[in-house]
């Protein structure tokens, strides 16, 4: 089951190469190209048509910051800087500052973890609270993170209908396979009190 969970995840690492190859070659290398198209055709109306030329370098301009956000966009999908930067507690609250429902979040994880620890946690998390977007209806969420006896378990909690279902699509399948290969595991649960808690347990021993 581990040896399957595993494979997946490196077809999966593998569509996400390419993913990330077709949007550099479709996206910000297309503007990088126009960007320094429109810079050349400038430097050569420099003189002899200054403000054609200017119009040009304030048209490269504005493709050059819209090739840097196409560039943040994916490298936030791959590894978030804030996570790099600031750990676990400041990554997740950005992710909770950005949910569309009020989320709650508590962390009780003392220093820094792993990167590869740290880096299943936080996108346990994001597919928790992007799973919370679109089938609970929810008007709160909670995400807690805590560490105990070298096991990092996090968990996201909603108090809406539910609807979410590993079996159903990619998202939760694809993260199931992502905690498995840290040595995970990922439950998915309905509690008497109605809320539906997407759990993770990764072992963070050395």
């Amino acid at each position: 089951m581990l040896a399957e969970s595993r494979s997946r995840m490196v077809d999966a690492s593998i569509d996400e190469r390419r993913r990330i190859e077709r949007d550099l070659h479709d996206g910000a290398q297309q503007r990088l190209v126009a960007l320094a198209m429109d810079l050349g055709m400038a430097r050569e109306r420099m003189e002899s048509d200054p403000d054609s030329a200017r119009e040009l370098v304030d048209e490269a301009h504005e493709e050059a910051k819209r090739a840097l956000a196409e560039l943040r966009d994916l490298v936030r999908g791959i590894h978030p800087a804030v996570l790099t930067d600031r750990g676990l507690d400041a990554a997740v609250s950005a992710l909770a500052g950005r949910s569309q429902a009020p989320v709650t979040v508590s962390c009780d994880v003392p220093g820094r973890l792993p990167e590869a620890i740290e880096s299943t946690a936080y996108f346990v998390v994001a597919e928790g609270l992007t799973n919370v977007a679109k089938h609970s209806r929810a008007r709160h969420a909670y995400v807690n993170l805590r560490l105990s006896d070298a096991v990092l378990c996090v968990e996201i909690a909603d108090d809406g209908v539910g609807g979410a279902d590993p079996a159903g699509g990619s998202g939760l399948r694809g993260l199931g396979d992502r905690v498995a290969a840290v040595d995970g595991s990922l439950v998915l649960e309905r509690t008497a009190a109605g809320r539906t808690v997407l759990r993770a347990e990764i072992p963070c021993a050395s």
